[in-house]
């Protein structure tokens, strides 16, 4: 947590130091925020995502049913897997719709991806646009489950950084690809993929794309020391805040941090249904 602090405070002193002000932080992926929902909508984003990455993803209660299992259920904009739940069946999925909370907030329908390997690439170019920081996170999750939802809040999560094992050239060619969804300032992509050579092969699914303050895992790796950690922090802010000065002033300014909080308030965690319910 106090690593994660310390990046906004970073960051913010050193966007003053360059004269420019902080909070332009909120323009950095604006143009690809719906205003009308306030919110980096899901459904938004997965258009543009190539067909090849992309998973199944529709709004819930829109009469489609899935056609195979598992399948997650999301808020169209959530934040560390908060209101995530997967469904393994038929009789799962129907008994979490009905546990869903009762709120404002759109949930998604997205079919379970097919690769056994969770990873989470962080991204920011440079202000020219070419790759400038990208570091690759392994996702291990110490349960027994097939299909967890991991996050920063689950206990059996573990992150594992795996940046160092790729080349210069492998990783201009993950950020070429990546690149091809989106011009994005900042950005956390989620994938899933047998492995690192079927990942650098272009044969992974997309889970999540995260633009609003993605936080780059390899700052909760354990195989990562504290030095390099803050090495990372100050290297990274300071490129940051220098991609928020080179933006042109006709980038859209949106209102996005005080819509994301009221948001994120109305999201909640429902409950799995127990195993007697499922019997």
């Amino acid at each position: 947590m106090i690593i994660r602090i310390s990046q906004v405070v970073i960051y913010i002193f050193l966007c003053f130091f360059l004269r420019v002000g902080p909070w332009r932080y909120f323009q950095l992926n604006a143009r690809y925020f719906n205003h009308s929902k306030g919110i980096f909508s899901k459904l938004d984003i997965d258009k543009l995502i190539p067909k090849q990455w992309r998973l199944p993803q529709w709004v819930d209660h829109s009469g489609i049913q899935p056609e195979s299992y598992p399948v997650f259920l999301k808020p169209e904009w959530g934040q560390n897997s908060k209101g995530i739940q997967c469904a393994h069946s038929q009789q799962e999925f129907e008994h979490l719709r009905l546990l869903k909370p009762n709120s404002n907030v759109q949930y998604l329908v997205q079919q379970g991806a097919r690769g056994k390997i969770e990873y989470e690439v962080f991204i920011i170019p440079n202000p020219s646009g070419e790759r400038a920081c990208l570091s690759i996170t392994q996702v291990i999750n110490h349960s027994r489950q097939v299909h967890p939802i991991n996050g920063i809040y689950n206990p059996d999560t573990e992150y594992l950084d795996i940046s160092d094992g790729f080349d210069s050239d492998q990783k201009q060619q993950i950020f070429n690809s990546l690149r091809r969804i989106g011009e994005f300032n900042i950005a956390r992509f989620g994938l899933r993929a047998d492995s690192i050579d079927a990942m650098l092969a272009g044969n992974f699914q997309i889970i999540e794309i995260n633009l609003f303050f993605p936080m780059p895992l390899m700052l909760l790796s354990k195989n990562v020391s504290w030095m390099n950690k803050w090495s990372f922090v100050f290297t990274n802010m300071w490129l940051l805040a220098r991609v928020t000065k080179a933006m042109p002033d006709t980038y859209p300014y949106k209102d996005i941090f005080f819509k994301k909080m009221a948001f994120f308030q109305h999201v909640k965690d429902f409950n799995k249904p127990s195993a007697s319910e499922k019997s």
